[in-house]
């Protein structure tokens, strides 16, 4: 101990003085850890450690599940898609049943006016004949008014 009225001068040598600052780089950290101010600093960083590997895992599960509902979402397309192809597919076969019908109605009217062009000309002919009768008959009275004219003044 020193006493109030004593000094003590010691004196340390080079040696000395390496061997202590090493010794004391040596436990620095040791010291550190131990004092009860850095050990918040230090929970703190295990604990921000910690929340960063879980908000990393939550994103990682986050992407999967995104993933997972992306694949959904394209095989529900795909479904979609396939679904309306069949139903073009099913209206392209009534168009051809209805393009079959129009021109079924085609020959059907290409045999009406068939039919129509034989009545025309049976019309015709029907024509041709009453005007030949008309005639016959125009000519028929013509005579017998000239034959009755005659008659008249002969007898």
């Amino acid at each position: 101990m020193i006493n109030k009225g004593e000094e003590k001068n010691m004196a340390l040598r080079e040696e000395d003085l390496d061997r202590i600052g090493r010794y004391v780089q040596e436990r620095l950290p040791e010291w550190i850890e131990s004092l009860p101010r850095y050990r918040p600093a230090l929970y703190w960083e295990m604990e921000m450690r910690e929340r960063v590997v879980r908000v990393e895992e939550e994103l990682k599960s986050q992407r999967d599940l995104m993933k997972q509902g992306f694949d959904m979402m394209d095989k529900r397309c795909e479904e979609i898609r396939d679904d309306m192809n069949k139903r073009f597919e099913q209206v392209d076969k009534r168009f051809e049943q209805v393009d079959k019908r129009f021109e079924q109605m085609d020959k059907r009217f290409e045999m009406a006016e068939k039919r129509f062009e034989l009545f025309d000309r049976r019309f015709e002919q029907m024509e041709r004949r009453f005007s030949r009768i008309t005639a016959l008959i125009t000519a028929g009275f013509a005579m017998v008014t000239i034959l009755i004219t005659i008659y008249k003044f002969v007898a």
